[in-house]
């Protein structure tokens, strides 16, 4: 993890100025293995192929969570309690929060956390006009760094759904966790955790028929074009999704279909073809597994939800 996220200007809406993007960029197309950040998808265009990928048939982690949410909402309340400050890691577009502010109990404000800020102010926005009493206080952050929240004497409890907590490597989820648990300390954190499953599941879930997935993909490359002057061609890079059942995770890639040279900002980067970019991984876990990996990080694990097919889970951690 790097250090602190620090208010700085904004680009397109993400929190990381041009500056930041450039330098993961060399850095990561630099190295023996080459990669790009995840967080680098959500620009405008990745933030809107991703809602088109949540609702592709083949995608069910989306779907799946969304009906744990709705059968066991009353029973998340009650854990919550009334009058609480929620606080959304990654918000996206605001609507599975929804299905928890309608059962709660006069809930005293809700805080998003986001990186894409345009993206996130509309949700907000729109969420206020849903709910006119309750304060939302949207915060721009790299919620896969160290942030601070801003003062409150109320309980503060997280919600961090759709299985985002995949992306890290074992070490970063840990030290997400630990931070979160330090921020929400009195409190809890509701989660979606993705469940290890038929391998056939998962590859139709990352390699859906529409190519929705690819374009999100190499919309990385078009996004370095547009903001660093880039000359990728994203048409000479096939998406590759493959499932690693030793280490329990998707790994998803950028192959280079022919031996190519970029220029970014005038640096050369030689491609061999077939060479891959590493752009996310997507790890799946047990139920007691990840019961583990939250207990080591200082919560105190306690309820936990499934589907009845065991695709999908919801955890609530207590932070003690």
């Amino acid at each position: 993890m790097r250090g602190p996220a620090e208010a700085r200007p904004e680009r397109d809406g993400i929190v990381d100025d041009v500056g930041d993007f450039c330098e993961a960029l060399l850095h990561g197309l630099s190295r023996e293995e080459k990669h790009i950040p995840c967080k680098y998808f959500y620009d405008r265009e990745g933030s809107r192929l991703f809602e088109k990928i949540c609702a592709l048939p083949e995608y069910y982690p989306t779907r799946v969570e969304h009906a744990i949410l709705r059968r066991y909402a009353g029973e998340f309340a009650a854990l919550i309690g009334g009058g609480a400050d929620i606080v959304e890691f990654g918000a996206g577009s605001t609507e599975k929060v929804r299905l928890l502010l309608d059962r709660l109990d006069h809930p005293h404000a809700y805080l998003p956390v986001d990186i894409s800020g345009p993206y996130l102010r509309l949700a907000a926005a729109r969420l206020k006009t849903e709910y006119p009493q309750l304060h939302v206080l949207p915060i721009v952050a790299d919620f896969s760094r160290t942030f601070d929240l801003p003062p409150s004497t109320h309980r503060r409890v997280g919600f961090f759904p759709g299985s985002t907590i995949g992306n890290f490597e074992p070490r970063e989820a840990r030290e997400f966790l630990a931070n979160a648990a330090r921020m929400l300390k009195g409190g809890g954190l509701l989660i979606g955790v993705d469940l290890v499953k038929d391998p056939a599941i998962l590859h139709a879930a990352y390699n859906d028929g529409q190519g929705i997935t690819a374009a999100f993909n190499r919309n990385l490359l078009v996004r370095a074009n547009r903001e660093l002057g880039a000359n990728f061609e994203p048409a000479r890079f096939f998406h590759y999704a493959p499932y690693d059942p030793a280490r329990s995770r998707i790994g998803m890639y950028l192959l280079s279909a022919v031996a190519q040279r970029v220029s970014i900002r005038g640096r050369q980067i030689s491609f061999a073809e077939g060479e891959a970019i590493h752009t996310e991984w997507s790890h799946k876990h047990t139920l007691d597994g990840f019961r583990t990996l939250a207990a080591d990080a200082g919560f105190v694990p306690r309820a936990v939800w499934c589907d009845p097919d065991r695709l999908f889970s919801v955890h609530w951690l207590e932070a003690p």
